[in-house]
């Protein structure tokens, strides 16, 4: 019986630590650098990570930069060797604090919130504002964001030859369910 009690008290006490945080490791970033008349810039990354704090409404969304797939290798090559320079900078971050953010807000209909933090791409970080459109989906709460991303503020070279081939403004969108669930099976793990 006492075996019992302290199973159901420590899973009890895992579900309300997992309240706490909601994460996904599967959320998807498209950007398109695209130009009119011009071969398309476009990728995707599936395996963008989401944190969110509901307590301190903090955002956190990490990417792995060789982890954006296009349509052609040598974009891909080209993408993470000469612009993003991914193996010496592997990582995207933005970490923001969600405006006006409660849990007990978040329902079946789409609201509209505002992210404020830093976005931090090949080496440089910059404070930004980015809408969220959020709600309570079955599988858990869905964020979709989109945003343009500047090359000049990330200090990214495009080579003048091929400049006029790609947009200097890549448009950027941010899509993802975060559950609380899953942070229980990483407390297990």
């Amino acid at each position: 019986m006492k075996t019992t009690t302290l199973l159901f008290l420590l899973f009890t006490a895992f579900s309300i630590l997992a309240q706490d945080k909601f994460k996904t490791n599967s959320a998807v970033i498209n950007f398109e650098a695209s130009v009119p008349f011009f071969e398309e810039v476009k990728a995707v990354n599936r395996s963008v990570t989401i944190l969110l704090e509901p307590k301190t409404s903090i955002f956190i969304c990490t990417v792995i930069i060789r982890d954006f797939h296009f349509k052609l290798d040598l974009m891909e090559e080209h993408f993470n060797d000469n612009y993003l320079e991914s193996d010496r900078y592997p990582k995207a971050v933005f970490k923001g604090k969600i405006a006006k953010f409660d849990m007990k807000d978040i329902d079946e209909i789409e609201k509209e919130y505002s992210i404020k933090g830093k976005l931090a791409i090949h080496g440089k970080t910059k404070e930004v504002t980015v809408k969220a459109f959020i709600k309570k989906v079955k599988d858990g709460i869905q964020i979709i964001s989109d945003f343009p991303i500047a090359v000049s503020d990330f200090n990214i070279k495009i080579p003048q030859k091929i400049g006029s081939k790609i947009a200097m403004t890549a448009n950027t969108d941010l899509t993802g369910v975060i559950r609380s669930d899953e942070e229980i099976l990483l407390t297990f793990k």
